[in-house]
């Protein structure tokens, strides 16, 4: 599903194309896909948000596949084992951020799906260093979610500073949350949502969580902690007033809408602490693919075919979506 130009998703900018098969080159593996996630990043690539990076894309960066081919020099995959794409497609490697293990930092980064072709396709090709080995147990479109959605929940949570005990808020309820209220619960924290959507608000009820209301509710605590996933810039303010002295709210999207003015002491005094999330590092994807095993998480999809990649996004930017949405492209 090849996007040409941006444009709102109501316009079915993403065109059904047939491509040639990519080679890979130099320390990359080619994988074939059986499924891709469909992340809010996408939507923000397609209705063009996120600036193009190339004159036209392949989005999708929550791949699982199977490795059909490998590059002069990569001796780390064999055809036929099971791999993981996510949004880190590269980093430079040697820029002062990825010398001290901060990669997702890096000066001269690729995202998948943005600067490179991603999973809304039968091929992708990545390299080899920066793919996951995923479970062999799992349905592959139970794990596809885990790889953008999870990750970066994963990253919200530890940079929001939640510990055993920890009354954690989040607000919207997509992908990303689903996932994160599993892992806070695992650690033992109490969780409150802050939903729009009736079928987000049931969905957060059954996976645990102790308070559920609408995006501007308070709820019957102040949060020691808290995380903004919907790309909501209005929400900012209302989500550090409901947080605790010494508590921290975490934004974890790529793209927010403006957020309006501060008041000092409504919304930061007393030592709250806002903070950004930018992207991850594989050593993120590797602690939450570990979590998701022993834990273990469980995701909640509703299912695609490729071709229908533009009704997907638009089901996800209208908050029909129960979890996350997948696309299933290959066997």
């Amino acid at each position: 599903m090849l996007l040409r130009a941006p444009g709102q998703i109501a316009t079915r900018p993403l065109a059904l194309s047939e491509v040639a098969v990519p080679e890979p080159g130099p320390g990359e593996v080619l994988v074939r896909v059986e499924v891709c996630g469909v992340c809010r990043t996408d939507l923000h690539v397609v209705e063009g948000e996120l600036a193009p990076q190339r004159a036209e894309v392949v989005p999708g960066h929550q791949v699982v596949g199977r490795i059909a081919g490998c590059g002069p020099g990569v001796a780390t995959w064999r055809d036929g084992e099971r791999v993981g794409i996510a949004w880190l497609q590269r980093a430079c490697g040697t820029c002062r951020f990825c010398a001290r293990g901060e990669e997702n930092l890096c000066l001269d980064p690729r995202f998948t799906g943005w600067h490179a072709n991603g999973g809304y396709a039968e091929y992708a090709v990545a390299p080899a260093d920066f793919v996951y080995r995923v479970p062999e147990a799992l349905p592959a479109r139970e794990i596809a979610p885990l790889l953008c959605a999870g990750i970066i929940g994963w990253r919200a949570l530890v940079r929001s500073r939640a510990r055993r005990g920890s009354r954690l808020g989040l607000w919207g309820f997509g992908a990303s949350a689903h996932i994160a209220i599993q892992v806070a619960r695992h650690l033992g924290c109490e969780v409150y949502v802050f939903s729009r959507a009736t079928l987000h608000g049931e969905l957060a009820r059954e996976l645990g969580a102790t308070w559920v209301g609408g995006s501007h509710d308070a709820p019957p605590v102040r949060l020691d902690a808290a995380i903004l996933f919907a790309p909501a810039g209005e929400l900012v303010p209302v989500a550090l007033e409901r947080l605790d002295r010494g508590g921290t709210l975490a934004v974890a999207g790529i793209h927010l809408s403006d957020v309006p003015p501060l008041d000092y002491q409504r919304h930061l005094f007393q030592e709250r602490t806002l903070t950004s999330v930018t992207a991850n590092t594989r050593e993120d994807g590797r602690v939450l693919l570990h979590l998701a095993g022993a834990i273990p998480i469980r995701t909640h999809t509703t299912c695609h075919p490729l071709e229908r990649a533009n009704e997907a996004l638009d089901d996800l930017k209208n908050d029909r979506v129960r979890g996350a949405a997948v696309l299933e492209i290959g066997p």
